[in-house]
C-alpha cells in the first residue's frame, strides 16, 4: 500500500489541484467512450506532459496499494470512463508504460513503445542483466483503431528491465522510448522514470524544495510501494543505463484527419537526442570533462566549487543549487519510511503462504533476484536486499549527521540543539516506537514485533518462499517456532541459505542455481552482515561525545 506522512515540494501538490482538476475536467470531453484507443494529436504538448505529470503526482500522493485500486479510484480523473469490470496489473518495468498509454489513451495522444531488446554487443547475455547493455531491435506503434487493453497486454509481455537497459549515447537506428535527462529541477519531476540496474524500476512523483525525490513502484504482487531516491539505486557503467529517464519526445508522421477529428493511420517518429533540450549524460559522467566509458566512475560532480558524490549531487541541484540536511527531522522520516517498507514485506509474505506448504525444489533458480513462475511472484530477496540496504543507509546516515556537526559544519547542517545524538536517538525511538509489525503465522494466529526487533532480525527473514511464514521473519525462538511445519530438509535450506542473506548486493548476473550441497560446502553470498543497529550506533556516539 502507498502511504503517505506529509506532503509539499516542488509540485506543489496541494495548490497544484486546482489546475489538476481544470485540465481533468477539460479532459472528459476527450475520454474515450469505450476501449478503442483513439489518437486526436500529432505529438505531446508541453501542456500534455505538465497535466501528465498532475496525473503522476495524483497517483502518487494517493493511498492505493495497487495500479488497479489506484485507477479506480479518485486519483485518477479517467476512472469513470473505463467500462467497468476492467482490471489493470502490472509489475515494476510494466508500470511507466502502462500508466503513459493509459494517459495517451484517455486523452488522444500517440504512443509508441519498444517491443524488443537485444544484446548491444551480440552475446548471449541474458538481456535482463547484459553486461554491455541492450539495443532496440523492434518497436510497436499504437495507432487509432487498436483495442487499448490489448495495447497494454502487448506492451506488458514486450516490456522488462531489460528495456531500460540501454546505454544514454544510443538514440538510433531504432531510438529507445527514454533519454538521460539533466539533473535539475523541472528536468527531475513526476512522471521520470529511475532505474536501478539490479533489476528495478520505480516512478518519481514528487520532489521536496530540499531536493529528496520521492517514487512509486510496482511489485510482482501488483502491489505499490513507495521509496525515496538513495544509495537503493545503484550507479553503474554507462553501458547499463541507471539511472533517470524521461520519455523521448514523438511525433506521429503521416497521419490522415478523418471527419470525426481522429488522426488515422502514419507512423511513429522518435527525437533524437541532439534535439531535445534537457538531454544530458552528466548523472553517467559528472559535471566535468567526459571521460571515457572505461573510466566513468572517475568523473566528479561539482556544485558551486564543491565536489559532491553523486547522491548529493543530486539533492542539491534539485534543491536548487543548496544542500542542507534536517538530521532529526529525516532520521525521524527514514524510520518512519522503513516502517512502511516492512508493513510492505508483511502483505508479500503472506501472499506467499502457500508455497510454503510444497516441498523444497532440489536447485535454487540460476539466479534468485532475476526468474520467473512462483519463485519470481513469491520470493522476496530483491525487496529484502533494498530494505537491509535502506536499514543500512539509516544508521550511516545518522552517524554522518554527528560528524558533520562535530566539526561544526552549519553550511550543510541544520541543526541549532547541542546534543545531535541525544535529539537523533528521541527521533529514532519516537518513530520506532510507533511502529508494530504484524505477520501472520503458520496456524493463522497474529504475531506482532516491534520496529527495532524487526531490524534485529533482517538477515534471519528469509526470501525463499518455500520456508514457512515464522522463518520469513526471521524466527529463532522455540516457542516462535513450534508453529513452523517445515521439514528437516527446509530447516538445513534455511540455515545453507544464510551466507546468501547476509548480502545486499543483488547480483543478478550470477549463477546461483546450488543444490543444497552445493550452496552448503561452497563459499556463497557475505560470511557476516554489515552494521545496520541505528541505535547502537547512536548509544556508542553519544559516550564518545560525553568523553
Amino acid at each position: 500500500m502507498l502511504i503517505r506522512k506529509r506532503t509539499g515540494g516542488v509540485w506543489a501538490f496541494v495548490a497544484g489541484m486546482f489546475s489538476f482538476l481544470v485540465f481533468a475536467a477539460v479532459a472528459v470531453a476527450h475520454d474515450s467512450p469505450n476501449l478503442t484507443y483513439i489518437v486526436r494529436s500529432d505529438r505531446w504538448s508541453e501542456a500534455d506532459e505538465r497535466d501528465f505529470a498532475r496525473f503522476i503526482a495524483a497517483i502518487g500522493e494517493s493511498d492505493c496499494a495497487t495500479l488497479n485500486a489506484c485507477l479506480h479510484s479518485n486519483a485518477n480523473p479517467y476512472a469513470a470512463s473505463d467500462p467497468p469490470g476492467r482490471k489493470f496489473e502490472s509489475d515494476c518495468a510494466d508500470l511507466p508504460y502502462v500508466l503513459r498509454f493509459y494517459f495517451a489513451w484517455k486523452r488522444g495522444l500517440p504512443f509508441s513503445y519498444t517491443a524488443a531488446v537485444t544484446p548491444h554487443d551480440g552475446s548471449a547475455d541474458d538481456i535482463r542483466t547484459s553486461r554491455a547493455g541492450n539495443k532496440v531491435s523492434e518497436r510497436a506503434d499504437s495507432l487509432t483503431g487498436r483495442n487499448a487493453m490489448d495495447v497494454i497486454a502487448h506492451l506488458r509481455a514486450a516490456v522488462s528491465s531489460a528495456t531500460y537497459r540501454i546505454h544514454p549515447d544510443i538514440d538510433g537506428p531504432l531510438p529507445p522510448d527514454l533519454y538521460s535527462p539533466a539533473i535539475a529541477p523541472g528536468a527531475i519531476r513526476p512522471g521520470t522514470i529511475v532505474y536501478d540496474p539490479a533489476g528495478h524500476v520505480a516512478i518519481v512523483f514528487r520532489v521536496d524544495p530540499d531536493g529528496r525525490v520521492h517514487t512509486f513502484d510496482a511489485h510482482t504482487d501488483f502491489s505499490l510501494t513507495q521509496m525515496t531516491f538513495d544509495v537503493r539505486f545503484a550507479r553503474m557503467r554507462p553501458s547499463q543505463g541507471a539511472g533517470f529517464k524521461n520519455w523521448r519526445p514523438l511525433r506521429l508522421i503521416g497521419a490522415m484527419r478523418a471527419a470525426d477529428g481522429s488522426l488515422r493511420g502514419g507512423h511513429i517518429e522518435m527525437a533524437q537526442n541532439k534535439d531535445i533540450p534537457d538531454f544530458s549524460t552528466e548523472q553517467f559522467y559528472g559535471t566535468g570533462k567526459r571521460p571515457a566509458d572505461a573510466d566513468w566512475a572517475s568523473g566528479k560532480f561539482a556544485l558551486n566549487g564543491e565536489t559532491l558524490d553523486f547522491y548529493d549531487f543530486v539533492r542539491a541541484r534539485l534543491a536548487g543549487g543548496t544542500l542542507v540536511f534536517h538530521p532529526v527531522r529525516e532520521v525521524a522520516e527514514m524510520t518512519e519510511s522503513l516502517c512502511n517498507d516492512l508493513h510492505y514485506r508483511a502483505a508479500a509474505v503472506d501472499l506467499s503462504r502457500p508455497l510454503a506448504g510444497r516441498a523444497h525444489p532440489v536447485r535454487l533458480p540460476h539466479n534468485i533476484y532475476g526468474t520467473d513462475g512462483d519463485w519470481e511472484m513469491f520470493s522476496t530477496p530483491s525487496r529484502d536486499a533494498r530494505l537491509k540496504t535502506a536499514f543500512k543507509y539509516l544508521r550511516d546516515t545518522a552517524q554522518r549527521f554527528i560528524e558533520l556537526d562535530r566539526k561544526g559544519d552549519r553550511k550543510h547542517l541544520s541543526y541549532t540543539g547541542d546534543d545531535l545524538p541525544g535529539d537523533l536517538m528521541k527521533a529514532y525511538t519516537r518513530a520506532a516506537s510507533a511502529c508494530t509489525i504484524h505477520y501472520r503465522r503458520s496456524d493463522g494466529n497474529t504475531l506482532a514485533m516491534s520496529f527495532d526487533e524487526a531490524r534485529a532480525r533482517l538477515f534471519a527473514m528469509s526470501f525463499d518462499p518455500y520456508h514457512c511464514p515464522e522463518r520469513r521473519w526471521g524466527a529463532t525462538d522455540a516457542a516462535e517456532l513450534t508453529t513452523c511445519p517445515d521439514s528437516a530438509d527446509k530447516r538445513v535450506w534455511y540455515d545453507a541459505e544464510q551466507t546468501l542473506r547476509n548480502q545486499i548486493d543483488r547480483t543478478y548476473d550470477a549463477r546461483m542455481d546450488y543444490s543444497l550441497d552445493e550452496l552448503r560446502n561452497q563459499s556463497k553470498g557475505a560470511t557476516a552482515p554489515p552494521d545496520t543497529d541505528i541505535r547502537g550506533t547512536l548509544e556508542r556516539m553519544a559516550k564518545q561525545a560525553a568523553n
